[in-house]
């Protein structure tokens, strides 16, 4: 949510940069409803005012024994209009907080303009792929030959685009997360959690999914309980509502998570495979920081999921999203792509952001330096490290062997008994 005071002072500076990003505003309703809500709350606050006024010259005249009727029913009055006054603020501030939550976060002045991912600058690039003297599978094939990944029953089970991972496949895919948890905490400086699947509709509103968003995601009917959709749900959420010590910043964590999506407008997007599937797993990188300091963490929080690729040996490249890619909550993000042989292209593996202040204020997130009475709002970021099946496959596919077989990353043998080969 942006801060209506910087909306009021630069309204003609945040149009702009949001035209940037595609689709259209109302802001001749905005400007209608905070209007009205502004002339609301001032003649509250007149009446108000007024009546505690009254109220002191009444105690006054008392304690002199003076006749205090006459004010006593012009307070009366004021009681009323102050009533009246006060009785259409919540529909009012309904509308207010409805239209400020719709409004997407302003893109920093860094981030290129664009209309979609087609505009989006590569950064850098890490390793070469991989050269084959055959035709690299995609990891559909190599995984069913093998034996590892099942569509069939998934399907049976629960339908499309789920996955069963037999044998080596869920050995694999623990594995992978046991080593991101691992360097993440034990390297990079993370303190690991690990989350309720299930979130409620005040966590989803904070973080931006709500109300924007509800298609993508799976309700639990009768309830106010919700499929998780990322981990950053829950652990942005450890602090709503939280004014922390300025001391404690960066505060950094990560975790480990089933993710739900219903995949709502992806119909005909990467149906093969495990790319796109409802039920994914994910282990997630979540930073508070102060705000002067947010840009310096953004950087560092890239090159820690960045590791995880290097660590496994597979070739990626870092993009810059543009303007009209950029997600809605985000000031900046950093998509990192990974080289897949089978499909012989770049696919988004994490996405790396920076919400300023965007996501703190929905939460109610803040941070207050030692001796200041004053509070401010923290800056909060996230990113994949690594979305755990995205990862298996540019294992099975950059590993692939002519035989069939599939090399174990030397980063992953001691996760997975010294396995050297799926085989």
């Amino acid at each position: 949510m942006l801060d209506i005071k910087f909306l009021r002072e630069n309204l003609d500076r945040v149009k702009e940069r949001l035209a940037a990003r595609g689709g259209s505003i109302d802001w001749d309703r905005f400007a209608a409803i905070d209007r009205e809500r502004r002339e609301a709350l001032v003649e509250s606050e007149r009446l108000k005012e007024r009546k505690n006024r009254l109220s002191g010259e009444i105690g006054k005249l008392k304690k002199s024994g003076g006749d205090a009727a006459a004010l006593m029913k012009e307070v009366e009055t004021l009681t009323e209009a102050i009533r009246k006054a006060e009785a259409p603020l919540p529909e009012i501030e309904a509308r207010f907080d409805e239209f400020m939550l719709s409004v997407p976060n302003v893109p920093h002045d860094t981030v290129p303009f664009g209309r979609g991912a087609d505009d989006n600058p590569v950064v850098r690039q890490w390793g070469k792929p991989p050269e084959f003297d055959f035709t690299p599978k995609p990891h559909w094939d190599i995984g069913e030959e093998l034996g590892i990944l099942d569509f069939d029953r998934a399907a049976k089970i629960a339908g499309a685009r789920f996955v069963i991972y037999h044998r080596q496949g869920a050995l694999l895919e623990r594995a992978l997360a046991a080593f991101m948890l691992a360097t993440h905490t034990l390297e990079n400086g993370y303190a690991e959690v690990f989350p309720p699947f299930i979130v409620n509709t005040a966590s989803l509103t904070g973080t931006g999914q709500l109300p924007k968003f509800a298609d993508d995601l799976f309700k639990l009917e009768g309830t106010d309980f919700w499929l998780s959709p990322t981990a950053e749900v829950q652990v942005t959420n450890l602090y709503r509502d939280e004014t922390l010590d300025a001391e404690r910043l960066p505060l950094k964590h990560c975790a480990w998570s089933a993710n739900f999506r219903s995949e709502a407008g992806s119909y005909g997007k990467d149906t093969r495979g495990i790319i796109r599937l409802h039920q994914f797993q994910k282990v997630e990188l979540v930073k508070f920081v102060r705000p002067e300091t947010s840009y310096d963490e953004l950087e560092s929080l890239t090159r820690d999921a960045e590791s995880i690729l290097q660590k496994l040996g597979l070739p990626y490249r870092v993009v810059t999203l543009c303007t009209g890619d950029l997600g809605f909550g985000a000031a900046k993000t950093y998509d990192i792509e990974v080289w897949l042989p089978g499909q012989n292209g770049y696919k988004e593996i994490s996405s790396c952001s920076n919400f300023e202040s965007f996501q703190a204020r929905r939460a109610g997130i803040r941070y207050r330096t030692a001796g200041k009475s004053r509070s401010d709002y923290v800056h909060t970021l996230n990113g994949s490290g690594l979305a755990v099946g995205r990862t298996l496959v540019a294992v099975l596919e950059n590993y692939q062997q002519k035989d069939g077989t599939v090399v174990v990353p030397e980063a992953l043998r001691p996760y997975m008994g010294g396995l050297e080969k799926i085989a």
